[in-house]
């Protein structure tokens, strides 16, 4: 999708939004990238669209879902900035460290790039991921290396892009058009986000195990999974909120 024709799904940056996550801006945010994933022909399984009220009728043959944090992911990482420092994702698949129950050595995700929106800078300890341009417009893919006493290096290095080698410098750009994918390894400092007048992008992410709660280094004073304020009834459980309560409901 090119800017010109992002009127499909309106225009391709998020509304003014300062302050914390609130429940109405999850609400919005889910229904558009709905919207956006539809309109580049990106389906989600049926999980996606349950309700709060579905999950009544579900029990421990969901556990999956529950246990390895699939679904929908909404965070501005306690920014207060969410249209330039967040992040709206689907996780369709994922495995579990050391549980036995749910050996998936892979996890994978479809991410809604707005134009400009980026999650904060950041690397993984042990988490290696490619990052593919799924469709729409252009995604811009910095990349960094790290030092062993996890500061930017500031030594050139490559990365794969497409199976091809690609000399970067720190703090290099990497312009992924759709089809097109960066490997990223354990350890490479990297942001990315939708370019600037080329309309709303759908990119997949396909890594090893995702651990959201002990693999990412941030940079700064953040969380990845912040408070949320409740502003209106939720239409649809995040991934890390699905009420135990409800298992055998």
């Amino acid at each position: 999708m090119t800017a010109s024709s992002s009127t499909e799904t309106g225009p391709a940056v998020l509304p003014a939004h300062r302050g914390p996550l609130t429940r109405s801006l999850i609400n919005r945010c889910i229904r558009k990238a709905m919207t956006v994933f539809a309109a580049h022909r990106v389906q989600l399984p049926p999980f996606a669209f349950w309700t709060a009220d579905d999950w009544r009728r579900h029990g421990s043959e969901a556990d999956e879902v529950r246990d390895c944090m699939l679904g929908w992911d909404v965070t501005d990482f306690g920014s207060g900035q969410f249209p330039q420092i967040g992040r709206t994702l689907f996780t369709l698949r994922n495995g579990r460290l050391g549980d036995p129950r749910y050996p998936k050595s892979y996890a994978e995700k479809f991410i809604l790039d707005p134009e400009g929106q980026r999650a904060p800078a950041h690397f993984h300890r042990s988490k290696r991921e490619d990052i593919i341009n799924r469709g729409g417009g252009n995604i811009l893919v910095q990349l960094t290396r790290t030092t062993p006493e996890n500061d930017w290096s500031e030594e050139p290095f490559s990365v794969q892009v497409d199976g091809e080698t690609v000399s970067l410098r720190p703090r290099g750009i990497v312009r992924l058009r759709p089809g097109q994918s960066v490997a990223i390894p354990p350890r490479t400092i990297h942001q990315f986000w939708g370019e600037e007048g080329t309309g709303w992008t759908v990119s997949g992410e396909v890594s090893s195990v995702c651990d959201d709660h002990a693999d990412n280094f941030f940079f700064a004073d953040l969380t990845r999974f912040p408070a949320i304020v409740e502003d209106e009834p939720r239409a649809f459980y995040l991934c890390h909120e699905y009420p135990r309560a409800l298992v055998h409901a």
